[in-house]
């Protein structure tokens, strides 16, 4: 599942009845524009020091660099990215052709593994524990604990009764969701339609003045009055949308073990080797998400238009993985392939899931990036849960049949997400965390980035944190390319900056606890572009 998506969940939780959005507390203050560029020092906001760093570049050559973006899909017609988009040179557009022979028809700006050759795409899917539920339902269903089973079948029988748990819990809290907001965007849309004017143009007075008609118009009406003492009604509707949205399309699809849209896109699905399907639409039906991350990594600097990606000298490949909904394992492993066989240097993975179906084929494509010199960033997710405990996939670590580690990936960089402001807050209480599982903080909270339609918004989650690190990471490949991956996370890792400040973050039972950021992350602080520069001017010192 795209992590913003589950970050609404938490955002739309709190609606009722305040629309006390727990994100919100971040920053209610204005942050200037770009802020995860900036330094702290120098600016009062807790960003990467982006614009030091390139001081401190002036007059070093710099080299393209390949990003790949597994993710929904990105609009490559935006004004802030078509000039930084990946072409496949050796492809000759539109002709039907497999013009290099890597196996993809006309991939001119990637590829699209959530197709079918007739054009036809996926755009929404079930979550991994739906599909789950679906396989071992007939199997386990019935059984009683005087059942005979096999050890296996045993495992997968208790694997099987916590799925129904989760399950169980997630669609009754869709279901309310889905009436609520469904009944509360009503009341709303009433409200829009009585005063006439479009939601961007409703002012506070618009509010204040207007007579409610009904108990439940006035319970929107208060709602809609505090959320407007910080933000316009605008933002307000939207919010309101997103959230209805979200939980009837859990509910419909996400959920919904009768919903299964694999058939469109015409693989063998159990033949995880199976390489070449999809097609060449890299946008897809809804490419919000991916187009959002992709403008926070490469956004054209200094065009005067929107905003600044943190790396100046890359290309964008897109590589459409990530439905609405939980993405699947094999189109996972194949679009790290694809990426790598077509000289992405970076990936990035802005989705994870609690469950997984196919673990070693992704495993595999991990290795084959490890081996290829390939860097992949990935984000921690967006539950507030400490990763060490809850497994969120896919992951660093290298596992058998029976979920025990067999390594680690020397490739892979975790990354969770903090705010603008060095004080109790500065961890963003969506983020994940983990002293082992989780290697870095960037800034996630209220990033405004590209999307459809040549605009920009604001979106939050450790999706908007990972790109913030991929965009080092490209950086930092770019003017020293003598750098292996490896090395490249090494000199991340080891230059973050520490904050003597105890931070919040979620505990058990719904309270909170104060930690040092070192106490949740294998580095123990933020990532910085400008300390980044520094540490790699000495390696290459040394290499002299």
């Amino acid at each position: 599942m795209r992590t913003s998506n589950k970050l609404l969940c938490y955002l739309a939780l709190g609606m009722l009845p305040s629309l006390g959005f727990a994100q919100e507390k971040q920053s209610k203050d204005a942050l200037p524009a770009n802020w995860y560029n900036l330094d702290f020092q120098k600016d009062g906001v807790m960003g990467i020091s982006t614009e030091k760093a390139y001081e401190l570049l002036k007059g070093r050559k710099a080299s393209p660099v390949i990003v790949a973006v597994l993710d929904s899909g990105v609009e490559i017609d935006h004004e802030d990215l078509k000039d930084v988009l990946w072409t496949n040179k050796k492809e000759i557009p539109n002709n039907g052709k497999d013009d290099d022979g890597n196996g993809y028809i006309d991939d001119i700006h990637g590829w699209n593994f959530l197709g079918n050759a007739n054009g036809q795409n996926v755009d929404q899917d079930n979550l991994e524990v739906t599909r789950l539920i679906r396989l071992y339902e007939p199997q386990y269903i019935s059984v009683l604990p005087s059942t005979p089973l096999s050890e296996k079948q045993r495992r997968e029988f208790v694997a099987y009764q916590k799925m129904i748990t989760d399950y169980t819990s997630k669609m009754d809290e869709a279901q309310f969701g889905k009436l609520n907001y469904g009944r509360l965007k009503e009341e709303v849309d009433g409200i829009v339609k009585a005063i006439g004017k479009e939601p961007k143009d409703i002012t506070k007075a618009d509010i204040d003045n207007f007579q409610s008609s009904s108990d439940q118009q006035k319970m929107a009406l208060r709602i809609a009055k505090k959320e407007l003492d910080k933000n316009s009604f605008s933002k307000f509707y939207g919010d309101i949308k997103d959230a209805s949205d979200y939980f009837a399309q859990q509910v419909d699809f996400h959920l919904n073990k009768e919903f299964d849209p694999r058939h469109i896109i015409g693989d063998n699905y159990e033949d995880a080797t199976e390489r070449h399907y999809g097609n060449a639409n890299v946008t897809g039906p809804d490419a919000e998400h991916g187009t959002h991350v992709a403008g926070i990594i490469a956004a054209k600097r200094d065009n005067n238009l929107g905003v600044n990606g943190v790396a100046n000298n890359v290309q964008i490949m897109s590589v459409r993985t990530v439905p609405n909904g939980d993405e699947r394992d094999k189109d996972v492993a194949n679009a790290i392939r694809y990426a790598v066989d077509n000289g992405a240097k970076v990936i990035n993975m802005s989705f994870g899931k609690g469950y997984v179906y196919n673990k070693k084929t992704v495993d595999d494509a991990v290795k084959y990036a490890e081996s290829k010199d390939v860097l992949l960033v990935h984000a921690a997710g967006n539950d507030a849960k400490d990763n060490d405990i809850v497994k969120n996939y896919p992951m660093k670590y290298f596992t058998d049949s029976l979920d025990a580690v067999l390594g680690e990936a020397k490739n892979w960089i975790t990354v969770g997400a903090t705010g603008p402001k060095q004080d109790g807050d500065l961890l963003a209480d969506f983020s994940n965390y983990g002293y082992r599982s989780v290697d870095v903080f960037a800034p996630g909270v209220k990033i405004n980035s590209t999307v459809p339609g040549s605009t920009y918004k604001e979106q939050q989650g450790t999706s908007m944190a990972s790109p913030v690190v991929a965009g080092l990471a490209a950086m930092l490949r770019s003017y020293y390319p003598n750098l292996t991956a490896e090395q490249v996370k090494d000199i991340i890792m080891k230059s973050v900056t520490k904050v003597d400040q105890k931070v919040k973050v979620k505990g058990e039972g719904g309270g909170s606890k104060r930690v040092y950021l070192d106490e949740i992350s294998v580095s123990g602080g933020i990532v910085n572009a400008y300390k980044a520069i520094v540490e790699a001017n000495k390696l290459n010192s040394k290499k002299k």
